[in-house]
């Protein structure tokens, strides 16, 4: 039976640090195994990637391009195959019942539907967007597509989460 004050490695198990530049008869001294002069011999050597000796390197050779915008609304996609494949004719699918099955995951603005693959069952959909194709496919199905707004954060409300860590509640207008 083995105690906690019995424990030991097993053998071989580890391997000693190599002390480089400890003289010659180590076989690793005068230049430590970094080979003769040169940038990578120097102490302090920073090779990053894209790194091209001193040239300046291709991304910032390149133009900057793009624009992402800030405050964009960002919508999870579902597809009508996924429809098809998660939900049973008659059925309700919204935001809620899309998270539960996995078709929705992650933090989104709100979920759009697109046309992708055919539906054939009768399935009532509550979503943010839809694309005209998908409305028109369900329809075709039998369902109904019902759109809801997005849900905005009130400036007075925003002020109230935040009462007291210095955000100003906005001021109201003289009547």
């Amino acid at each position: 039976m083995s105690t906690l004050n019995k424990l030991q490695r097993p053998a071989r198990s580890w391997h000693r640090k190599k002390r480089v530049g400890r003289g010659q008869g180590s076989g690793l001294g005068k230049t430590a195994g970094r080979g003769g002069k040169g940038q990578k011999a120097r102490t302090g050597n920073m090779r990053f990637e894209g790194f091209e000796g001193g040239q300046s390197p291709l991304q910032r050779r390149l133009p900057k391009f793009g624009f992402t915008p800030p405050n964009r609304t960002v919508y999870a996609v579902v597809n009508l195959s996924d429809l098809e494949q998660h939900f049973d004719a008659g059925a309700t699918a919204d935001v809620e019942t899309l998270r539960k099955v996995g078709l929705v995951k992650g933090r989104y603005h709100g979920v759009k539907l697109l046309a992708r693959g055919e539906l054939t069952k009768k399935v009532t959909v509550v979503v943010h967007k839809a694309s005209e194709a998908a409305k028109a496919a369900i329809q075709k199905a039998g369902g109904a597509v019902e759109e809801i707004p997005l849900v905005a954060h009130k400036p007075e409300s925003a002020a109230k989460a935040h009462a007291g860590k210095g955000v100003k509640a906005p001021r109201q207008p003289k009547a």
